[in-house]
């Protein structure tokens, strides 16, 4: 029987590198999402709205996958709202599948929020865990959106005979457009205006992020990492964290960042300086650089999302996380992190997203 893969979120950074890995190792490959990805050859695009049941039936009603892959997510105001409307996302998706008793694996993606709690307490006194974050950390006692969707995961296992993974990623690598966490595409953005207006290339975050070490993950290697564990029997029904494989400081690749994009670069001077702030009327800049340049996307919010990098530059803690579970089980990826951001510029570049 050969493999039929669902990757929920296609159009986002994980779902996007995850439906162009799949496709090349030869599965039949669909991508669901509400705005449908036309760029990936191969892939069999579905538009269906997540929270509305009904929708997704009919929408999925003569596709029998054999491994689901969760990457979607949906932002709200408060993490009560998270909970409710991210949780539903899962269950609607697996409800509708459940009666053609075709799914064998379902992976879902959540993240480093398991460990720092969510956006409304990310990485507050009192909740902040021991680094390297593991996974046999128990939960925090704060409200939080992922253990939610983990739990709809887990029930629907239950009840309906799958395998499941979880994958906990590190700040998220990669090319997307329209993406709501995006570290990678949000600095070149904001390097790349640094370059044309002439202001320094600052360094947002704090003291612990500056000179402590962190890890990222590489959206290719997460996708790598998905498929093993969907497809590796000694890796089914256990949660995994997942990066790059190396540690790096801010200190010493944001200096080769702004090298990169030849701007001059200021560190960690006592305060933090959020990006959101920094960038807050930067939008029509930036329409007036797409335009120069003839570059693909004018709007700067559909690139940048400057928000999540002020959480993740901005926590009180250096934090990494541990692969030993992984590499235990066989899992033996690695990714340059330098390599992640570099490569990624150069992909911007080549596809007219930024100079």
């Amino acid at each position: 029987m050969s493999n039929i893969a669902l990757v929920v979120g296609a159009t986002g950074i994980t779902g996007s590198n995850l439906a162009e890995k799949l496709i090349a190792k030869g599965w039949n490959t669909y991508g669901l999402s509400r705005n449908p990805n036309s760029e990936i050859s191969g892939l069999k695009s579905i538009s269906a709205d997540l929270l509305n049941l009904e929708d997704l039936s009919v929408k999925l009603r003569d596709i029998e996958p054999t491994h689901v892959f969760f990457t979607s997510w949906m932002r709200n105001d408060t993490e009560a709202e998270n909970i409710r409307v991210n949780s539903a996302m899962v269950r609607n998706l697996l409800n509708a599948l459940s009666s053609k008793k075709s799914v064998q694996h379902v992976a879902l993606v959540t993240g480093l929020k398991h460990y720092l709690g969510p956006f409304e307490a990310y990485a507050k006194a009192g909740t902040l865990p021991e680094t390297p974050v593991r996974e046999e950390h128990p939960r925090l006692d704060v409200e939080n959106f992922y253990y939610a969707q983990e739990d709809e995961v887990y029930a629907a296992a239950d009840h309906d005979g799958f395998t499941w993974s979880i994958h906990r990623p590190h700040s998220v690598i990669g090319k997307a457009v329209g993406n709501m966490m995006n570290m990678g595409t949000t600095l070149a953005v904001y390097a790349t205006i640094c370059k044309e207006t002439g202001r320094p290339f600052h360094f947002p975050g704090s003291a612990a992020q500056w000179n402590g070490l962190s890890d990222v993950t590489d959206a290719q290697l997460l996708a790598e990492h998905m498929i093993w564990a969907a497809t590796t029997k000694a890796a089914h029904n256990e949660a995994f964290n997942v990066a790059n494989g190396d540690v790096f400081r801010w200190n010493w690749l944001w200096k080769q960042i702004a090298a990169s994009f030849d701007v001059e670069h200021t560190g960690f001077d006592g305060v933090i300086h959020s990006l959101e702030k920094e960038m807050e009327g930067d939008a029509p800049i930036w329409k007036e650089i797409a335009a120069k340049y003839n570059l693909k996307e004018s709007d700067i919010n559909r690139l940048a999302s400057a928000w999540h990098t002020d959480l993740d530059l901005g926590r009180p803690l250096e934090v990494m996380t541990d692969m030993s579970k992984s590499r235990k089980i066989g899992f033996t990826g690695y990714q340059d992190t330098r390599d992640s951001f570099f490569n990624l510029f150069e992909k911007l570049r080549s596809e007219n997203l930024i100079p």
